[in-house]
C-alpha cells in the first residue's frame, strides 16, 4: 500500500479583465511598466551646457540691493541727484560773465518798468499837525526830489528822521492814494522854561527839549526852573509848582540844588528849601503855617525844610539885626 503524501497544487490567480474607465487606467499602467528603460547620459551633473541658471542673487548683487533699500540712499537718489543735476546746469550756465550780465540787465529792466508805473509814483509831500517853522525843518531834513517811485522811499527811515527833531513828539508817515506822501506830526508842547548857562530852553512835560528862546519874556506865562539836571525832574517840578499855586505871583521859580533837591524861590529873595524826599508834602506844611501865622509875609529869608523833624527859619539881615538890638535893650533893662 502506497503511503499518502501531501502534494501542493499551484493556485493560479486569474485576474478579471477590467472594463470601462478602469480598463483605460490599467492599460496606461501596463504600457508604462512595459516601456523599455532608456539610459540618459546627458545629465545636468555631467554636462554644463544644459545646466539651468540659479535664481538666487550673487553676494554682491544682494548687498547692493540691501544698500539701495536704505531710506537715506533712496532719498538721496530721488531728491539729491536731481538737485545736483539742476545746480550743475545752473552753475554751468552762469559760469560765463556775459550770461550773468545779460540776466542781470534783463531783471533790472523788468523791475524798473514795474516801479516806474504811474500808480507807483509819488509827486508831493503833505505835512499835517506841524507849524510853519517845523514844516520847513521837516522838509529840510527830508530832502526828496519829486516825482519818485514809492519803491525808492524808505518810510521807516523818514519817520525816524522826523521824530529825531526836538519839537516832534511822534510822527506817522504813509503814502496816500494819488501819489501823496502824508506826514502826520504831533508837536511837543512847552510847559516849562529851563534856564542854563548855555541859554534858555523850552521843555515839555517829560523834560524833553522843545526849542531855544532868546529871552525869558518870550514865554512869561510858563514857570521857570534852573540848575544842572533840572530837566531830568520836570514832572516833580510841575508837582511842586502846582502845590505853590496859592502863593500866586510871588513864585519866581525853582532851582535845582546839587542835582538832588529843589529850592522854591519867591519874591523879596525868599526861599523855601525843600527836602530830597517828598518835597511837595514839605511845601504843604509851610503853606499851612503861612495861612495861620503869615510866615512868608514876615522878614524871613529862608524856610529850611530839609530836616522834616526840625524845620528852621532864617531871617534876613535887617530883621536879624533888629532882633539882636531888641534883645540887647531888653537885657539892659531898657
Amino acid at each position: 500500500m502506497r503511503p499518502l503524501t501531501a502534494t501542493r497544487t499551484p493556485v493560479i490567480h486569474r485576474t478579471k479583465p477590467l472594463a470601462g474607465p478602469d480598463a483605460d487606467f490599467g492599460a496606461a499602467q501596463k504600457s508604462e511598466s512595459e516601456a523599455e528603460p532608456k539610459l540618459r547620459l546627458r545629465d545636468t551633473r555631467f554636462f554644463g551646457r544644459g545646466r539651468l541658471s540659479d535664481p538666487a542673487p550673487s553676494r554682491l548683487s544682494y548687498r547692493f540691493q540691501r544698500w539701495m533699500l536704505t531710506p537715506g540712499i533712496r532719498r538721496g537718489v530721488k531728491i539729491g541727484l536731481p538737485v545736483l543735476a539742476v545746480v550743475g546746469l545752473v552753475g554751468g550756465f552762469f559760469a560765463a560773465e556775459e550770461r550773468r550780465e545779460a540776466v542781470s540787465a534783463y531783471v533790472t529792466g523788468i523791475k524798473t518798468s514795474i516801479q516806474e508805473r504811474p500808480e507807483f509814483m509819488v509827486n508831493l509831500m503833505a505835512i499835517d499837525g506841524a507849524g510853519t517853522a517845523l514844516s520847513e525843518d521837516i522838509r529840510e531834513v527830508v530832502p526828496l526830489d519829486f516825482p519818485l517811485s514809492s519803491w525808492d522811499l524808505d518810510v521807516e527811515m523818514i519817520r525816524d528822521t522826523i521824530t529825531g527833531l526836538d519839537p516832534v513828539k511822534s510822527a506817522t508817515v504813509r503814502i496816500r492814494p494819488g501819489g501823496i506822501l502824508q506826514v502826520d506830526v504831533v508837536e511837543r508842547q512847552p510847559v516849562i522854561v529851563w534856564r542854563t548857562r548855555d541859554g534858555i530852553e523850552l521843555l515839555d512835560e517829560t523834560g524833553a527839549h522843545v526849542d531855544m528862546i532868546a529871552a525869558r519874556a518870550d514865554h512869561a506865562n510858563l514857570p521857570l526852573i534852573a540848575g544842572k539836571g533840572a530837566d531830568k525832574h520836570v514832572p516833580e517840578a510841575l508837582q511842586i509848582l502846582t502845590t505853590a499855586r496859592s502863593l500866586g505871583e510871588r513864585v519866581r521859580g525853582l532851582v535845582r540844588v546839587g542835582e538832588r533837591r529843589w529850592d522854591l524861590v519867591l519874591d523879596r529873595n525868599q526861599r523855601i528849601m525843600l527836602p530830597t524826599e517828598r518835597p511837595a508834602r514839605a511845601l504843604e506844611r509851610v503853606l499851612a503855617v503861612n495861612e495861620v501865622q503869615d510866615l512868608l509875609e514876615r522878614d524871613v529869608a529862608a524856610v529850611d525844610m530839609r530836616l522834616g523833624q526840625r524845620p528852621t527859619i532864617r531871617m534876613n539881615k535887617t530883621a536879624s539885626e533888629d532882633w539882636w538890638n531888641t534883645k540887647v535893650d531888653v537885657s539892659n533893662g531898657q
